[in-house]
């Protein structure tokens, strides 16, 4: 299985640091974010890798090359203005292949075992990995009712950036168009057509200099 990690993003709540940085090169820990995800992936025996790069992509791809250093092949997605996750998604299928693959975000930090990510059951479009609601995320995203994902419930959870999808997913939206990925799976999952797991280690969302500042401080402890 591919994976495709989410990077194109101008980081705006980053704030300066990201005016003359893309944000997946951020460092926590004396290690870019990305890095930390890439290693991951590699841990888990994902060799073909895809990025999608937008903002300061260029750098992106002098500091990450080709992948070898990790034991991985690392293709780029360019994206000449950030398209959203679902249009990033769909400008890369050509790199991504006819089958289910994973995608992560590029700006969290966990230790998911990324190994556990498999195809989507058959007749899913997809499986989401979701984790309990951070500080800054009260209000979750989706509920879990029996392995699937619901948009509505009494418990409602915060998506992971973490998934494994099917292209067909992905096939509607024309190359190079803006998409969210809500709009995507929302209709997926009203239709009961998207599975999901409920996380309970480590994850974190590095989206601002204070969460960025505070994982640097505890993987430096």
């Amino acid at each position: 299985m591919k994976a495709m990690i989410l990077a194109a993003g101008r980081g705006e709540r980053m704030r300066p640091l990201t005016d003359s940085n893309p944000k997946p090169l951020l460092e926590a820990g004396g290690k870019p974010l990305v890095v930390w995800v890439i290693e991951a992936l590699a841990r888990a025996r994902f060799a073909e890798l895809v990025i999608n790069v937008s903002h300061l992509g260029s750098r992106i791809e002098r500091a990450l090359g080709d992948g070898r250093r990790w034991n991985v092949r690392i293709s780029y997605s360019h994206e000449p203005e950030a398209l959203e996750t679902a249009g990033g998604i769909a400008k890369a299928l050509p790199l991504l292949g006819a089958v289910p693959f994973a995608v992560v975000n590029g700006d969290i930090h966990t230790d998911f075992d990324f190994s556990r990510l498999a195809a989507p059951r058959e007749g899913a479009a997809a499986h989401l990995v979701l984790v309990d609601n951070p500080p800054h995320h009260p209000a979750g995203d989706f509920a879990l009712e029996c392995g699937r994902v619901a948009n509505e419930g009494e418990a409602l959870y915060t998506f992971s950036g973490i998934g494994v999808y099917h292209p067909a997913l992905f096939s509607h939206i024309r190359a190079g168009t803006k998409c969210q990925l809500a709009s995507v799976l929302r209709p997926r999952i009203a239709a009961g057509l998207v599975t999901g797991e409920h996380y309970r280690g480590r994850w974190q969302d590095i989206g601002t200099p204070e969460r960025l500042a505070a994982l640097d401080g505890a993987l430096r402890s």
